[in-house]
């Protein structure tokens, strides 16, 4: 990985932060069956991973049909929130990394501000990252759209080509290039383990590719001497 200088990491939520793709699929498949809509688990996995709810919906309704009201969105949030108050972890060794950058940092998701902040209190990461969550909400276009790591980074006061941004899906890698930022792939979610996400992940070309969240701050760790190539 190029030794530029990092002033921040911009960390996305799902997959990266908090251990939550296979419940959020799971939850999905179910609430469109629920709705008519036939679909495995990997099929929505490759449609829908990092994906905001408005593109989601978009997808929904222009490839299957489905109109997603407001009262299906209710439903699956419901059945998520008490899923994830149960059941979420966080990512291993996310806590003591995030411990040890020694810069700037924050969360740029795909999810609703709610959302992300119910993740990361019933895994006791929220204060490591309060106030600065910063939500596909609030910029017009998600992922893979720059938009929301533009908005991160300009929140924070650091141009685009001093962040690094750590990401677990195709549309995220693809947003953090476009955002002329360094990107590395995180590997080490429980959904993002088989050869074929790699293989996705590889192809969009990310500045590094590790599964272990402690591996991150050889990364990061460049004003003394440089990042390391992996």
């Amino acid at each position: 990985m190029a030794a530029n200088a990092t002033d921040l990491v911009i960390f996305d939520c799902d997959g990266v932060l908090v251990d939550s793709e296979p419940i959020s699929i799971s939850v999905l498949v179910e609430a469109l069956a629920a709705a008519g809509v036939a679909m495995s688990e990997a099929e929505a996995h490759e449609r829908f991973l990092g994906r905001s709810l408005k593109s989601m919906s978009e997808i929904l309704h222009d490839d299957y049909g489905l109109a997603v009201d407001a009262a299906f969105l209710e439903t699956m949030r419901k059945a998520l929130y008490a899923r994830f108050r149960s059941e979420l972890q966080p990512i291993d060794g996310v806590a003591e990394t995030v411990d040890r950058l020694g810069i700037a940092h924050c969360v740029a998701s795909s999810s609703q501000p709610e959302r992300i902040r119910l993740s990361l209190s019933v895994t006791g990461l929220i204060d490591r990252f309060e106030p600065n969550i910063f939500s596909a909400s609030m910029v017009t276009h998600g992922k893979p759209a720059p938009d929301l790591f533009l908005h991160a980074s300009a929140s924070m006061g650091i141009t685009p080509g001093r962040c690094v941004v750590v990401e677990d899906s195709p549309a995220g890698i693809m947003a953090a290039k476009s955002a002329g930022m360094r990107v590395v792939a995180f590997t080490g979610g429980s959904h993002a383990r088989t050869p074929q996400h790699r293989e996705a992940l590889m192809a969009l070309g990310p500045d590094a590719l590790f599964d272990d969240m402690r591996e991150l701050l050889q990364f990061v760790r460049n004003e003394k001497g440089g990042g390391k190539e992996h």
